[in-house]
């Protein structure tokens, strides 16, 4: 090459601002993930899976990086159960919170620590094998920004990182996870420490007086950690019931490993929790003091609008103020693009399609923790034990939609549904955690006899499985987990069959369409109900041990609830009754196939089956 041009090739990369380089040794990205954290992580294997160019981009050293920082007092509430009792990798692998999903059987949280909520740093050291183990590709020390479309015919996106080296991607997921503290618009709100900053050493709270706001898990974690040594730890919840994990059946409620402060306060020893929503007050310094000072009166028992009463719950002043308040999610990267965001409770996410793409950057994907807006207090996709499935769900849509390979499934004759239903029902653990948001898919082909299965797919998506999936789809049986209403969590309950549909801890419900429901039926469908109304509906009861194996209570009313939508048999017999049939009757059930039920069975039994129902006989030899 012309060491002119070389030369000039060094101007353009030294001057300053002249011209910003573009990263060309592999040309452009086909897809660029930013984060380095587990989502990012999982969707990197499924794509060194499937053989696809791309690179992860990470800001820090190291995998895993906010889990080095948090939770700050260092343990985890993912739960880590080592023993089921059961041989089944899948039904196994529910119970574990921590693990990402891959082939590599030492790559399970259970070998790294036998807590059942592990350490933090077991997480970053697991997350860190997990990248080196499977050769995932990741870029470390590379912090992106200034993500942009790029306005020609190709399309794609530009981004920068912290050296103004320049990177082109054809598609972009951020995984970049939820690490922005959330800090409210509240008057003095600089004079409180923030959870991100804290000091862990409980040795520094002897004897103070600490006021937390906030009042999910960061608030008690941190409360738990220090209640023992200070006079007394106020919180002030905006709420007026504490969410109680195992009440809502929500993860990300407050967990009973966090929620030793209850009893402080409930048993009246000092700590305590009030109402107030802080938008309504404002924080000063008074004398060394941190004071909550209230600008409008909420009590009612005041005489004056404008006046607080003497027996205010937070008169006295605090020596520390905290505050707990959670994470949002980082849209600065974005190039001054407005990030939309959800109405409602979920406005600290990103607003995104159920196929986790942007709704601002079509062609931006969502991965991880940020895709929490789709069920948001519905199941359990914030957290690694969901969002490895959802991550494993948008790898498969991106796979159809630019790759051309369609949605994994497996085709077997529909006299085998039922068998197809209660194994992956008891070992299926996709749908299981993302309850009410995966499903599995069963498409009935009845000109061919055949049933395509889809597992744990989207439902939202449902009127778009065909353009989402490659697959033909009309008539559906669609299988969820989900949990009862609560208002009928107080009844007395019998788990029988016959009353399943008023189970309320997590079962089964399947759902029968004879045409795909539209996207008009999801608009019009209640807010509470997962799925618009199907053609046919079937709850199965609830089970002590999530098994779903009883053949009265479980397996039994799925089959007639299953011939009665196919208006077909599904009886299995055995060979001796299936040649006793084909020697009385015309016909025989499709169960007695010589390629399903029957095998090499009684006396040559599938030759001779073949022989009388081709009105021939043929007597097989005996030797």
């Amino acid at each position: 090459m012309d060491s002119r041009l070389l030369c000039l090739g060094c101007l353009l990369w030294l001057a300053p601002g002249l011209h910003a380089r573009v990263d060309n040794s592999s040309g452009s990205r086909d897809y660029c993930i930013v984060g380095a954290g587990p989502a990012g992580l999982q969707l990197g294997y499924f794509m060194q899976q499937s053989g696809r160019d791309y690179v992860i981009f990470e800001q820090s050293a190291t995998s895993g990086n906010f889990f080095i920082t948090y939770p700050r007092h260092r343990k985890l509430i993912s739960v880590n159960k080592r023993h089921t009792g059961q041989l089944n990798k899948g039904f196994s692998f529910r119970h574990d919170w921590n693990s990402l999903i891959s082939e590599d059987e030492s790559l399970l949280m259970k070998h790294y620590t036998k807590e059942i909520f592990p350490p933090a740093d077991i997480l970053v050291k697991y997350l860190q094998d997990f990248q080196r183990k499977l050769g995932i590709n990741v870029q470390f020390n590379t912090q992106i920004k200034n993500i942009r479309k790029v306005d020609n015919k190709d399309g794609g996106f530009l981004m920068d990182d912290q050296n103004e080296v320049t990177y082109s991607c054809k598609r972009v997921i951020a995984a970049t996870g939820m690490w922005k503290p959330n800090i409210p618009d509240v008057r003095g709100i600089e004079r409180a420490v923030g959870y991100e900053s804290i000091s862990t050493d409980p040795e520094l709270y002897e004897n103070k007086s600490v006021l937390i706001l906030g009042m999910g898990n960061s608030a008690m974690e941190t409360a738990d950690s220090i209640y023992s040594r200070t006079q007394y730890v106020h919180i002030i919840s905006r709420k007026q019931t504490v969410d109680l994990a195992w009440s809502t059946h929500y993860v990300g409620d407050l967990r009973s490993v966090n929620n030793n402060l209850l009893d402080t306060y409930l048993l009246k020893s000092l700590d305590g929790i009030t109402l107030l929503d802080m938008q309504d007050a404002s924080i000063q310094e008074r004398g060394g003091k941190f004071f909550v000072v209230v600008d409008k009166h909420y009590h009612s028992n005041s005489k004056s609008e404008d006046s607080v009463p003497d027996n205010f719950p937070l008169r006295s002043g605090y020596d520390m103020v905290i505050r707990c308040m959670g994470f949002t999610f980082d849209s600065s990267i974005f190039n001054g693009t407005s990030i939309t965001r959800p109405v409602g409770k979920a406005k600290k996410y990103p607003a995104i399609t159920h196929a986790y793409e942007s709704v601002d950057l079509p062609g931006l994907f969502v991965a991880g923790t940020a895709t929490h807006s789709l069920d948001f207090r519905k199941s359990a996709g914030g957290f690694i034990h969901g969002f490895r499935y959802t991550t494993q769900a948008l790898h498969r849509l991106l796979e159809w939609r630019y790759e051309g390979v369609t949605w994994p499934s497996a085709t077997y004759p529909l006299h085998q549904l039922l068998n197809v239903i209660i194994k992956r029902l008891n070992e299926g653990s996709g749908f299981y955690q993302m309850y009410g948001i995966l499903g599995d898919v069963a498409l009935i082909d009845r000109a061919r006899d055949l049933v395509t299965y889809l597992e744990e797919f989207p439902i939202n998506l449902l009127p778009q499985l065909t353009r989402m999936t490659g697959h033909n789809a009309t008539e559906v049986i669609v299988t969820i987990l989900d949990y009862g209403a609560p208002d009928i969590s107080s009844q007395k309950f019998d788990a029988k069959a016959s009353q399943a549909h008023q189970s309320y801890f997590l079962h089964p419900i399947l759902f029968y369409y004879k045409q795909l429901p539209t996207e008009e039926d999801f608009l019009l469908k209640h807010q509470y109900d997962r799925l618009p109304r199907p053609d046919s509906l079937h709850h199965i009861v609830e089970d002590f041990l999530v098994l779903w194996q009883s053949q009265n209570e479980h397996v039994t009313p799925v089959r007639r609830w299953l011939e009665s939508v196919l208006n077909r048999s599904l009886r299995s017999y055995f060979s001796e009754r299936c040649f006793e049939m084909a020697m009385t009757y015309a016909d025989v059930p499709e169960s007695c196939d010589k390629n399903y039920n029957l095998g090499q069975g009684l006396l040559g039994a599938p030759e001779l089956l073949s022989s009388f129902q081709n009105n021939r006989v043929v007597i097989p030899s005996l030797h």
